[in-house]
């Protein structure tokens, strides 16, 4: 009886303890989660063009990319992105906010919005407190055209949008696709639109605009 009652006390123990290191290993998992998401803004925070690729190949033009953290006393990671020709930075043709996030375990997402009047901000990004002058509301999401990526085993950030979820009606388009790599140096970031016919109308048709960063 001593016997099965030390045998008894012993099971429990080891159960107990079975519970405290799978409690300790889902903690670990959630900071996990947290520093990638770090480590995806810090990735993508700086001053980037495509100079070294528009050098060897004419079907690319130089283009200056920023990408800077904006409103963090705002719930989430918000960035301003502007990209621009790199001879004509004062006017950039386009401007966005996204809102980076977790989606799940291996997901990340990047929400992607216009900016109303968004001249007004151009080569803001030197300044980001200037865009606490912007209001929340009056950004407008672009629904079906967040990103998801997910990091890779080479230490890449991977990600696209879903299917044709994206409309787009420039030169005649339907709807968007994105693809984009980030790594520790680059960005290339592949933007295409297509018609009802699915026939490719703008982007570049074999690859995507190579970024490379040269400020932070």
């Amino acid at each position: 009886m001593k016997y099965i009652l030390c045998l008894t006390l012993a099971l429990l123990s080891f159960i107990g303890c079975k519970k405290q290191q799978k409690t300790t290993s889902i903690t670990e998992i959630e900071i996990e989660k947290d520093t990638l998401l770090e480590e995806l803004v810090t990735l993508m925070t700086g001053s980037f063009n495509s100079e070294r690729q528009a050098s060897i190949d004419t079907n690319f033009r130089n283009v200056t990319l920023h990408m800077y953290p904006i409103w963090a006393d705002r719930e989430g990671k918000w960035m301003y992105v502007e990209q621009s020709l790199t001879d004509n930075q004062e006017e950039p043709y386009r401007q966005r906010i996204y809102k980076l996030s977790r989606e799940n375990d291996s997901t990340f997402r990047s929400d992607i919005y216009t900016i109303p009047n968004a001249g007004l901000w151009a080569c803001k990004w030197q300044t980001p407190a200037f865009f606490d002058r912007l209001l929340l509301e009056s950004i407008q999401l672009r629904d079906g055209c967040e990103v998801l990526l997910k990091k890779s085993p080479e230490n890449k950030f991977i990600g696209k949008t879903i299917d044709k979820n994206c409309p787009s009606n420039l030169n005649g388009a339907t709807y968007a696709t994105s693809e984009v790599v980030i790594t520790e140096n680059k960005i290339i970031s592949w933007d295409r639109g297509f018609n009802e016919k699915d026939s490719l109308v703008w982007g570049a048709k074999e690859r995507g605009y190579e970024f490379d960063k040269f400020q932070e």
